[in-house]
């Protein structure tokens, strides 16, 4: 395996709205469906689709949703067998709001996401030592994240952390990451800067940057992708689209970033490629569902320059 996803696995209600209610507000809906979601099978199944060699880490509850985001994911061609079952917490689940704007908001109930324990990575250390790739995000513990991100930085593997949901790091899980891909809120929160520019972009990036962070990346929806390294300093366009859903967007991004990047894509290269997948999934309604297949990149190559 070429890339070792850790994270959640969450069944996604979505309800599409007219605009999101305020606080104490009911309002009437459109159409409600259900997807299979959460940050790290959305990252593992976008990888997949995008040509990567793939296997996911995660925990799911003994029920129907686990079930099926089981099944779901060895439809996608993830490698599902360090996928543990919790007999007493159900999977998690996540209601989405989607607009008319394709804003959205989201209520995660973690489930057994958040029974995701170091014991359980140390089962995988075989599949670990194998990736050259470990992608984490932070919808599991943050002790379990902690250590994942530990083992692999010491087994020499490049480790890709999203930072989402947004919260705190420590300087020691600051220091194992490669590529750290954090969007404006969550670099204000890792850093206190609040990221409006390039140039309030760049200051959050060198503060993430001098505590051991190899690469930051952090994400301006529509506006692109902001890149730092010791010798670049850039923001990469993305291409314009007309966005109905914005769900999946960092997740694809994400997932198309480590497959880039499993294939030797410079960091440049790669984050054109994952601003190309992130600008298809958010024509598209829904999370997993929503994330391109390689070849849809290459179709839309022009028409997405």
């Amino acid at each position: 395996m070429k890339i070792v996803v850790i994270g959640s696995t969450n069944t996604d209600m979505v309800i599409k709205t007219g605009h999101l209610p305020l606080p104490g507000e009911t309002i009437l809906g459109g159409e409600f469906f259900m997807n299979p979601g959460g940050k790290g099978a959305n990252q593992a199944v976008a990888a997949s689709r995008l040509g990567g060699n793939v296997a996911f880490i995660s925990k799911t509850g003994n029920d129907i949703f686990g079930e099926q985001s089981v099944e779901n994911l060895r439809r996608e061609g993830v490698n599902t067998e360090n996928m543990v079952v919790d007999k007493e917490k159900p999977s998690g689940v996540a209601l989405i709001t989607v607009d008319s704007k394709a804003e959205n908001c989201i209520v995660v109930a973690p489930g057994s996401n958040m029974t995701l324990k170091p014991d359980d990575i140390d089962k995988a250390i075989k599949q670990i030592g194998m990736a050259e790739i470990v992608l984490l995000q932070l919808e599991i513990p943050i002790e379990t994240v902690e250590y994942a991100a530990q083992i692999a930085y010491r087994n020499n593997k490049k480790v890709i952390l999203n930072p989402a949901p947004a919260q705190k790091l420590s300087d020691l899980i600051l220091k194992t990451i490669y590529i750290l891909t954090p969007n404006e809120t969550e670099a204000e929160i890792l850093t206190g800067v609040k990221v409006t520019n390039t140039e309030t972009a760049e200051e959050a990036a060198q503060i993430l940057k001098n505590k051991g962070v190899e690469i930051v990346i952090i994400t301006m929806g529509a506006n692109g992708a902001f890149i730092y390294t010791d010798s670049l300093s850039e923001l990469i366009p993305a291409p314009e689209v007309k966005a109905v859903d914005t769900t999946a967007a960092g997740d694809t991004f994400n997932g198309a970033l480590a497959v880039a990047i499993s294939e030797g894509f410079n960091v440049r290269e790669a984050v054109q490629f994952a601003n190309k997948a992130a600008s298809i999934a958010v024509t598209r309604l829904g999370a997993q569902v929503s994330t391109p297949c390689r070849a849809e990149l290459h179709s839309a190559g022009k028409k997405l320059k």
